[in-house]
């Protein structure tokens, strides 16, 4: 069997979430601690590693005082990150077309694979390929934006399941500063790891091309990751955010890595 997907590194952002991923002291929703996503989905052993090496952030009342001090500095950095953005309003529409980020799942690293079983394969454990190939026919993914553990199957009826979702969504980013990006750079955009997620397709549609002032995940211990990715997202690809984002953004973070009592 080929060499499954390994991560695209050529151009991606360099995403400061490494301390970020807390559970954000909001209780109910909290879900498991494990690497870079918090809801569990790293990759089986025989899938590639994920794009950032990290160790979750427990809950403020679980965490350790050097946890919640780790916690804090990356807080720090993901708003002193979210101060470089540009501000101001979203520009048109127009030109929108999902064609303008380069061919869909492309095979940007060479590595056989496309873009979606690369990010299915990292995110979902349990990962079964297709024989002689990479292409990823079931897994399980513990889904950061709801919490809930889906089975995937690939098949006309199942495989809308589970999606792969832009964190910055390709609409969202072409009305803040994309449509300014080369056409290869758009593509590295639409391809990056780092801008993507494996997840439940229902709240991949519901989310549809919002940004944090419009929708963020149901899941809240999930939300300063999410938030903290789109950030560092937009600061690699030169994007601004409009003043209601800056807003959503630094309440979400406010609320995250509070030291135990």
């Amino acid at each position: 069997m080929p060499r499954p997907a390994a991560a695209v590194t050529g151009g991606c952002a360099a995403v400061l979430v490494s301390a970020l991923l807390v559970a954000c002291s909001t209780g109910e929703d909290a879900t498991s601690t494990g690497p870079l996503f918090p809801s569990g989905s790293a990759a089986s052993s025989a899938s590639p590693a994920p794009a950032t090496e990290s160790t979750a952030i427990p809950e403020s009342s679980e965490a350790t005082p050097g946890d919640a001090a780790d916690a804090a500095a990356a807080v720090d950095t993901a708003l002193a990150t979210l101060d470089t953005l540009e501000v101001k309003g979203r520009a048109p529409k127009t030109g929108y077309d999902r064609a303008q980020f380069g061919q869909t799942w492309a095979d940007v690293d060479r590595n056989g694979c496309d873009t979606r079983n690369d990010i299915l394969a990292r995110d979902l454990t349990d990962v079964v390929f297709k024989e002689g190939s990479c292409r990823v026919l079931s897994g399980v993914l513990d889904d950061p934006y709801t919490g809930q553990r889906i089975s995937f199957v690939r098949g006309e009826d199942t495989s809308a399941d589970v999606q792969i979702d832009h964190v910055v969504a390709l609409s969202d980013a072409w009305q803040k500063g994309a449509q300014q990006l080369t056409p290869e750079r758009r593509e590295e955009l639409a391809n990056d790891p780092a801008n993507l997620l494996a997840v439940d397709g229902s709240a991949n549609l519901q989310k549809s091309d919002g940004d944090a002032a419009t929708w963020l995940p149901a899941n809240t211990s999930f939300r300063c990751t999410y938030v903290s990715r789109q950030i560092e997202v937009k600061a690699a690809y030169g994007l601004w955010v409009t003043q209601a984002e800056k807003d959503a953004m630094v309440r979400v973070l406010g609320d995250c890595g509070d030291a135990p009592e």
